[in-house]
């Protein structure tokens, strides 16, 4: 049996934090070896709530950090697969600390993973036309989803349906071969990571989740989020897909 842990990461999280954590259905409570809650050295009470919880709750699989530093949204999410490397841990769940996701539909992220068909899932709103908009995610947002995702598709030859979405779960053992220190500590780590998988050939499935848009506070600036996201991607394809087509006899490459 898979041992299973679950990341959330938090910052400026007092509000969600204890709600997103009694939402993890009991089945997956049930099954999971650990749930480790990286505080990101938030301004608020974020890590007390986590830590009145756990000690309400008794509940001993519940772990609660918090970084002496800002280790911004990518340096966080290194250091807690890094602590799932250590612990030995075989699937990951990435759960972020706003709500913004479902922890209801965790185990449609976690199917493809106990059975052996994915090294990655990823939860898309975009799978389901019109969803995303009726879970009032911004129309700026949305149309910049889909126009970011097109262009990232383009250039890396691929055909997901969202590239920006923060609800994924990993595969430990490929999680290993990924440089995570040598990854940024930005918002665009997401696609970084992403374009790692790619590199070493892993397989990434999509499933559907719902959207939530609340009163969550943003913090990515998204012009800078943006041109990094195109910068990330057209070196890949740079280096992983365009030279290794080029470098291809022309009997050998795919016909157009």
């Amino acid at each position: 049996m898979a041992r299973i842990g679950i990341l959330v990461v938090a910052y400026n999280a007092e509000a969600t934090l204890r709600s997103v954590l009694q939402r993890i259905p009991p089945d997956i409570m049930a099954k999971v070896e650990e749930i480790f809650v990286f505080d990101d050295a938030s301004g608020d009470q974020t890590f007390q709530v986590g830590v009145e919880y756990q000690q309400r709750m008794a509940e001993d699989k519940l772990r609660i950090f918090r970084n002496p530093v800002n280790l911004m949204y990518g340096g966080n999410q290194r250091r807690g697969y890094q602590y799932a490397i250590e612990r030995g841990l075989d699937i990951v769940v990435l759960l972020h600390g706003d709500g913004q996701y479902a922890p209801e539909v965790m185990q449609e992220l976690l199917t493809p993973l106990e059975t052996g068909q994915a090294d990655m899932v990823m939860g898309s709103r975009m799978m389901i036309p019109g969803a995303a908009l009726r879970g009032n995610m911004p129309l700026y947002k949305y149309l910049g989803n889909k126009v970011l995702t097109w262009l990232e598709n383009t250039l890396a030859g691929t055909r997901l349906s969202e590239f920006h979405s923060g609800y994924r779960a990993y595969s430990v053992h490929a999680l290993r071969s990924i440089p995570l220190e040598q990854l940024t500590t930005n918002w665009h780590f997401d696609t970084q990571i992403i374009l790692e998988f790619l590199k070493r050939g892993y397989r990434i499935r999509e499933v559907p989740i719902p959207t939530y848009y609340g009163d969550e506070i943003c913090h990515v600036n998204g012009i800078p989020y943006a041109l990094n996201c195109i910068r990330e991607t057209f070196a890949f394809a740079l280096l992983h897909r365009w030279r290794t087509h080029a470098a291809l006899p022309l009997a050998s490459r795919p016909k157009k």
